[in-house]
């Protein structure tokens, strides 16, 4: 589903995806309230999701939509603006990813599949925004964390980038026992995904920044 107050973005949205084996577009909002009421009725696997709209604009929409119970449509905000702002706003409301529309097709047909299975998604100039953002901010404070040694190296690897595979090979570790890692890391933390992950480990000082150096 398409979400955009830009009726010229929605139609070459469509006519990208539409060319893409697997991929249909089902329906199109042009502010949130709208997003939400379609989203409602089409149960859409992934809303591309605009920040910047009228009225109610797509980060209420997204948290609203992120609130219901699983299955819940996945959101993916395309937008143009990478402001360390936007890019907390949409975080925090929950979003599944965040792509910048400069992305070329390929990655914004990359990136519907890759929140479609159930991974998070933040383009490279979205990570370094957010990264130099957090640098900048006093830490949070955390009672100790409840990690073990190998879930703690695991967080350390992922903040550095790394996927599972790079983890594996890196910690001589099978692929399987990585996700067993990742998936303890994030019900011990209390977050959603990898990136909610991620940022924890920034914000309380877990692990510093390239800024920090």
């Amino acid at each position: 589903m398409l979400a955009d107050d830009d009726p010229l973005i929605r139609s070459t949205l469509r006519a990208l995806l539409t060319t893409e084996p697997g991929l249909l577009v089902v329906g199109e909002a042009a502010n949130g309230y709208q997003t939400v009421r379609s989203a409602r009725a089409l149960r859409p696997d992934v809303i591309l999701m605009d920040v910047r709209m009228p009225g109610h604009d797509g980060v209420h929409a997204t948290r609203e939509i992120t609130s219901w119970p699983l299955p819940r449509p996945r959101v993916l905000v395309l937008t143009t603006f990478d402001l360390a702002d936007v890019v907390d706003e949409a975080i925090a409301a929950g979003t599944d990813g965040f792509l910048l529309k400069r992305a070329t097709p390929e990655e914004i047909i990359n990136g519907i599949k890759t929140v479609a299975a159930g991974h998070a998604l933040l383009a490279p100039p979205v990570t370094r925004r957010l990264l130099a953002s957090l640098a900048a901010r006093p830490r949070e404070t955390h009672p100790p964390t409840p990690l073990t040694d190998r879930e703690a190296a695991v967080l350390t690897a992922l903040a550095a980038g790394l996927s599972n595979s790079e983890i594996a090979a890196t910690m001589h570790l099978s692929r399987e026992t990585v996700k067993t890692h990742v998936k303890n890391i994030l019900a011990k933390l209390q977050v959603r995904d990898r990136t909610q992950a991620v940022i924890w480990a920034y914000r309380t000082g877990f692990t510093t920044t390239p800024t920090d150096h």
